[in-house]
């Protein structure tokens, strides 16, 4: 069993429904209605996971997402009206593991909750960063799996900042301020093209594994290869 937390303002109507779904899946819920009173719960006694809504008392759910994300990497789902894409990325932009709108589907909320808490414990368990990349190499290079990459500048900090956290969901503008750290007016599509580029490189070293995935309409993931897989001599 996992102790969730649903932090929501009171007045939303499919709550109850969610609390059910969630209760028969096996997970013990708290329910807060208020952003500081979250923050603390949170900070303090964390829970399992928390299901987050933007608009709350005192403190906002982005504002309680970005405290806890300088504290700690509690899986935090959002929940929230704002279904724009923007306000979508800038939720996962600060850290959010998950962004669902409403209305929702509470069976789809409780299997967004168990793979999130699914996907955590594994990157809790899992090596950090991947095993698979090395940057030992005294010239600033990489390595796959034992193998050199040859790679530029940009390619480089792509696959720093992907290995470094194997299945975690990199948005487009976290890539950016990676890749081009420098720049103040390069377009966030121009990560597409060195991912193209770094993706291709990584499939010519080690071509038996897909190592990086696209997630639609958010960004990219650097993808570990699935335990006891074979490696291509």
């Amino acid at each position: 069993m996992s102790r969730i937390l649903l932090v929501e303002d009171g007045r939303d109507s499919s709550a109850p429904v969610l609390l059910g779904h969630l209760h028969d899946a096996g997970h013990e819920v708290e329910q807060i209605d208020d952003g500081a009173a979250a923050l603390d719960r949170i900070l303090t006694a964390p829970p399992a996971l928390t299901l987050l809504d933007v608009a709350l008392r005192r403190i906002d759910g982005l504002q309680v997402l970005e405290k806890v994300r300088s504290h700690s990497d509690h899986p935090i789902i959002m929940l929230t009206a704002r279904a724009r894409e923007a306000d979508r990325l800038l939720g996962l932009d600060m850290g959010a593991d998950d962004y669902v709108c409403k209305p929702f589907s509470p069976r789809e909320v409780v299997a967004r909750v168990n793979t999130v808490l699914r996907r955590h414990a594994q990157r809790r368990h899992a090596a950090q960063p991947s095993a698979a990349v090395s940057f030992a190499d005294p010239r600033g290079g990489a390595r796959l799996e034992g193998r050199p990459l040859t790679l530029t500048r940009r390619e480089l900090l792509l696959l720093r900042t992907l290995s470094r956290d194997p299945g975690r969901v990199f948005t487009r503008s976290k890539l950016l301020e990676a890749a081009f750290p420098e720049a103040l007016d390069v377009n966030e599509r121009a990560v597409d093209g060195h991912i193209k580029n770094l993706r291709r490189k990584l499939s010519g070293a080690v071509p038996s594994h897909d190592w990086i995935r696209s997630i639609y309409g958010v960004g990219f993931s650097f993808a570990e290869r699935p335990a006891g897989a074979c490696v291509a001599g």
